[in-house]
């Protein structure tokens, strides 16, 4: 298929699809500023006469929401829609006038020579586009690596031998890639990127965001996960982590079912990816590379229309009427569940092995009917699981049953909807004891089923308002488990407390089980699947809101590819643009941070290098040069480290300390006289440095940093937001200020800050008559942030005869006040070197180093 645009869709060069007439399309927005598009007037507006192009929706899921089978006469493939799939249900919940294709694989092979047809045939019929896998990689993709790796990761099952899970293998996740290039393909084939939204679904198509993202920086997508994700300690173990964590974070707003499934999402982006994350007005929100990654909590819901037109058919009210007389006298005791190891069918068993042997009163009153869907998967581990359901349920049968009783009834069988219906609205308790789940919305059904319609209360006889009753044990381990708060929480796999929870169920008053019903009856009926599909969307375009106010540009190879999103006004700064404006200025002053920016942060080796001493040396030596290295170390370690730049200003502690040259005396802050609160703050730091295994105290002169670096990540931040608030409490009246910085919280005096030593500089300049006209600060870190602003405000004053040239420039592509930024530490020693050419007097001898003179991006 050819690229189709919102107005084109159906107007392809090989022919057209529809005949639907070519509308030419308004002017586009017009680019004003290099990657910013802004709106002009009329855009977007049409007249009488002009087509509206309509908002788009493309889901993108593994399986298409299809049924497919071949016509036994004619063998031509017919194609119905699955009115129970979740991904077509989700239509509800847009305006109707809303466009939604699907993207995805059949559940049938289609022969190479019948593909086109029937892909045209999906898109006339159904707007389904088919991605079309060969066999070969679907099997590799889909049964080897989704759900013999992925799978059993995500539940919290590894491979620790052969027996248990297969182990990673490198074949199959390049399959898995692949497969995901071609789902990108398609999309790609059909998406205007300006005006749709993409939503893509479950864990088959996590690193599908990357290829997407790097096709369209500026492209609106979503991402929910349909089942858990695990723990840092369980997802750290896949090989492929961070490739499956970066795909996930070139969408905009990610989906999870509960907190708990996002808290471990963003426990992982912390500790593989070192991402710190923060609500901003109640959303979550991770900084990534300048974009705000959301994260959203919800858990899908059920399609009230859907369950409600099942119980309304005749075959449903027959069937309740035969389980009733089938089970007449009895409590009937619900459970569906596909076969799986994870679904706890055995565990549930043994549960009411339990109940029957210490209740003998219950034995003949009641009947565990267990629905067994069909496997999804297959393998060793599926046969061992249904081989002991089938053990568990013969000995119970056999040890508690009788002639005409029995207390296990397994329904190993296709079971039409309306006969499952019929048994949720037969049933006095429902239990779904699944030790890992994503989301499982079995509790839903069951309670929309005990509701009941009018008209299946006529076909019973059953007063329309007589009262309802449900009561659920469900597992704590499960999705919905959080939003049932009137069901009957257990740990599945504690065999006693299950069984003395299905007695409570049994034997609960029904005034009691009436309140449970109609609680959890209000939840379901308001946040069905149209709910979560509608507030999904609507935080979608939230979390899109800024595309088009920021610079886009992408980076990294391959799976590493992401988007760093930043302001219209920031970008590299270029040497050759700022050697020019150095060679006409005359009275320039340098502010340069110490860490990160002239030499790498982690680097072991502290000490500036002899390339950085012999470029400061040439720099200070020019007259027309004041130098400052602005850091917050403390004097005594700067003094040695530069005791070779006789010319070079230091401020030391954030500007405490303050030396004009090697030969000028130390001069301290004035407002930072009182340093007595020292002694409250160091003992409280002691006792987090006790407590938290990794940390450590620097002591400075004139302040204190408490250093978590080496900490575990979680328990290290968790720790630092506690000692916070703690020193916070304790320094209400005291002259000093509590900042968290990078891995650090450091309390320092009030009135001392990289900005008021820059201040202090430029004033004296200005007081001396040597104003300058060239400003030049580069910083790394949050601290550095105060000398931007602080320089930006200062040479605005009207105290200067003329605004000087400013060049505020960041280390790394990040949010910042400045205007510019380097990469890194090598690109700030490189433009150093510039200016050093550029000085006068020229340099007797600069060690070689390349520098490039580049355009200003």
């Amino acid at each position: 298929m050819a690229s189709r645009s919102c107005s084109n869709f159906f107007d392809l060069a090989s022919g057209g699809l529809l005949d639907i007439p070519h509308t030419p399309r308004v002017l586009p927005r017009v680019m004003t500023v290099p990657g910013i598009i802004s709106d002009v007037d009329g855009y977007g507006s049409t007249d009488g006469d002009s087509d509206v192009c309509h908002e788009r929706k493309i889901i993108v899921a593994n399986m298409l929401p299809l049924h497919a089978k071949r016509d036994a006469e004619t063998g031509k493939w017919c194609f119905s829609l699955d009115e129970d799939s979740p991904y077509l249900q989700l239509k509800d919940g847009f305006s109707p006038e809303t466009e939604v294709l699907y993207v995805g694989s059949l559940k049938v092979e289609i022969d190479a020579t019948e593909q086109d047809e029937v892909a045209q045939k999906l898109l006339d019929d159904f707007k389904c586009v088919p991605t079309f896998l060969p066999h070969e990689l679907q099997k590799k993709f889909y049964l080897l690596f989704c759900k013999q790796t992925l799978w059993p990761l995500f539940h919290y099952m590894l491979p620790m031998c052969p027996d248990h899970g297969d182990r990673f293998d490198r074949s199959l996740w390049q399959a898995y890639v692949s497969a995901n290039k071609i789902f990108a393909d398609k999309v790609m084939e059909i998406i205007n990127p300006e005006d749709d939204c993409v939503w893509v679904h479950d864990y088959h198509l996590m690193v599908l965001p990357t290829f997407l993202r790097k096709r369209s920086t500026r492209i609106r997508l979503g991402f929910f996960l349909h089942s858990p994700f695990p723990s840092s300690e369980i997802y750290r173990t896949l090989p492929v982590r961070d490739e499956i964590l970066r795909g996930l974070l070139n969408c905009d707003l990610i989906g999870f079912h509960t907190f708990d499934y996002a808290r471990h999402f963003l426990s992982c982006c912390s500790r593989m990816l070192g991402l710190d994350y923060e609500s901003k007005r109640g959303h979550i929100g991770l900084d990534y590379y300048g974009r705000t990654v959301y994260i959203k909590i919800l858990p899908v819901g059920v399609h009230m229309g859907r369950l409600e037109s099942v119980l309304n058919l005749a075959s449903t009210s027959a069937k309740i009427k035969e389980i009733q007389e089938q089970f007449k006298g009895k409590k009937v005791i619900l459970g569906v569940d596909d076969m799986d190891i994870f679904k706890g069918i055995s565990l549930k068993l043994l549960a009411l092995e339990q109940l029957l042997k210490h209740h003998t009163e219950l034995q003949g009153k009641i009947v565990l009917v267990q629905i067994v869907n069909p496997a999804r998967g297959s393998g060793k581990d599926v046969q061992e699981a249904k081989r002991e359901t089938y053990l568990i349920a013969q000995r119970i049968n056999k040890d508690y049953g009788s002639p005409n009783y029995e207390p296990v009834i397994l329904i190993d069988r296709h079971v039409p909807r309306f006969e499952k219906s019929a048994y949720y609205a037969v049933a006095e308790c429902c239990i779904v004891n699944a030790v890992r789940d994503g989301m499982n919305l079995v509790p839903y059904k069951y309670i929309v089923c005990r509701q009941g319609t009018p008209d299946m209360d006529e076909a019973m006889g059953r007063k329309s308002d007589s009262p309802r009753t449900s009561m659920l044990v469900v597992s704590e381990f499960i999705g919905c488990s959080p939003s049932l708060s009137g069901a009957i929480r257990v740990n599945p796999w504690d065999i006693d407390a299950v069984a003395d929870a299905l007695e409570s169920a049994i034997t609960m008053r029904d005034s009691e089980k009436q309140l449970r019903h109609e609680k959890h009856y209000r939840y379901v009926s308001s946040h069905d699947v149209a709910y979560w599909a509608r507030s999904f969307m609507q935080d979608l375009e939230r979390a899109c809101k800024d595309h088009y106010t920021k610079r886009c540009w992408g980076i990294g190879l391959g799976l590493r590819f992401r988007v760093v999103s930043l302001s219209p006004g920031f970008r590299k700064l270029s040497i050759e643009h700022i050697v020019s404006t150095y060679r006409r200025t005359n009275r320039r002053a340098i502010f340069l941070d110490y860490d990160g920016t002239v030499v790498p942060q982690n680097s072991i080796i502290k000490t500036p290098s002899p390339e950085v001493i012999s470029v400061l040396n040439v720099l200070c030596n020019d007259p027309k040069n004041t130098v400052f290295i602005v850091s917050g170390r403390g004097q005594d370690s700067l003094s040695e480290w530069f005791a070779p730049c006789e010319m070079l200003g230091i401020a030391a502690e954030h500007g405490y300390f303050l030396r004009w040259n090697r030969s000028s005396k130390w001069e301290t802050s004035p407002v930072a006289a009182d340093l007595d609160w020292k002694n409250i703050v160091e003992p409280v730091m002691g006792l987090y440095t006790e407590a938290t295994d990794g940390s450590n105290i620097e002591i400075k002169e004139s302040a204190l940093v408490w250093h978590h670096q080496d900490a575990d990540p979680d328990f290290g931040s968790c720790q630092s937001k506690e000692l916070v608030d703690h020193l916070e409490n304790v320094l209400a009246n005291e002259p000093a200020v509590v900042n968290r910085g990078n891995l650090i919280v450091e309390v320092k005096p009030q009135g001392v800050s990289k900005g008021l030593a820059a201040e202090k500089v430029l004033s004296r300049m200005v007081h001396s008559g040597n104003a300058p006209d060239f400003v030049m600060c580069i910083g790394d870190d949050r601290s550095d942030e105060d000398m931007f602003e602080s320089i930006l405000s200062t040479v605005s004053s009207p105290s200067l005869p003329a605004a000087p040239e400013i060049f505020a420039c960041t280390v790394g592509q990040k949010p910042s006040k400045a205007k510019y930024y380097l990469e890194d530490n090598t690109e700030v020693v490189k433009l150093l070197h510039g200016l050093a050419t550029a000085s006068s007097p020229k340099p007797r001898s600069l060690p070689h180093i390349q520098v490039s003179f580049e355009s200003t991006v």
